[in-house]
């Protein structure tokens, strides 16, 4: 076997092993893109639905309520510039107060974004139904900024943390984000439940074009090495 049958095994192994790591890179995607779309599906009849009482181990992405009373003290989460009715910009944060419930256990609830200058709302006060959704807890990173417990400023939603820092040192494990719509003077809650990213279809014609772009480059190499081989015989030829 001369040189230029070696090189075209050797380049359609390879080129065969190639291939079919990007169509199997594709077709992941394409089921993940179906997974996608059925949790999203879900998330949105969630939406629809009445919210349902908050239990021991609330699901992920699900709408949920929960009744009790407002602790006096509240705290800031993270650090927000938003567009203000009249075209000014306003840095603001998400306020943390605790919810006291029936049984006596705590909740961390993020009511929803303050401005931290200016006209603050008034935290609130006395009995409340919250409907929302779950959010794990956080915890700082090597880049995360540092929160500030004496200040009750935190840039982690971590309830634990958060918990102590107002005085409870024993919290649910996660937080509950509040849902509904703006009104004046009060924190500007979510208006809708936390939606992942779907770009699933994108990665999967990514991997798709690599691998016709293979094939493409695979095709034309194989051409030229023919066309190449042919040309050495005629010139070499007796």
């Amino acid at each position: 076997m001369n040189a230029v049958p070696r090189q075209i095994m050797s380049a359609s192994i390879a080129t065969a092993v190639s291939l079919a790591i990007l169509v199997s890179l594709g077709l992941w995607q394409v089921q993940r893109l179906r997974w996608k779309e059925a949790l999203l599906a879900e998330i949105d009849q969630s939406e629809r639905a009445p919210a349902v009482q908050l239990g021991a181990a609330p699901a992920r992405f699900s709408k949920v309520f929960v009744a009790g009373n407002w602790r006096p003290g509240s705290a800031l989460y993270g650090s927000d510039v938003r567009s203000q009715p009249n075209g000014a910009t306003m840095i603001g944060a998400q306020r943390l107060q605790l919810l006291a419930r029936a049984d006596g256990s705590l909740i961390v609830v993020d009511q929803g974004w303050v401005p931290t200058a200016g006209a603050i709302p008034a935290e609130a006060r006395g009995a409340a139904r919250v409907e929302g959704y779950v959010r794990a807890p956080e915890h700082p990173g090597l880049l995360s900024a540092e929160d500030n417990p004496a200040q009750r400023r935190f840039y982690s939603l971590d309830p634990a943390a958060i918990g102590a820092a107002l005085g409870a040192p024993v919290v649910a494990p996660f937080t509950l984000v509040a849902l509904g719509r703006p009104v004046a003077g009060a924190p500007i809650p979510a208006e809708s439940l936390p939606r992942p990213p779907n770009n699933h279809l994108q990665y999967a014609f990514t991997w798709f074009g690599l691998a016709a772009s293979l094939v493409g480059v695979y095709a034309a190499w194989i051409g030229r090495m023919f066309f190449f081989e042919k040309k050495n015989q005629k010139t070499f030829a007796p």
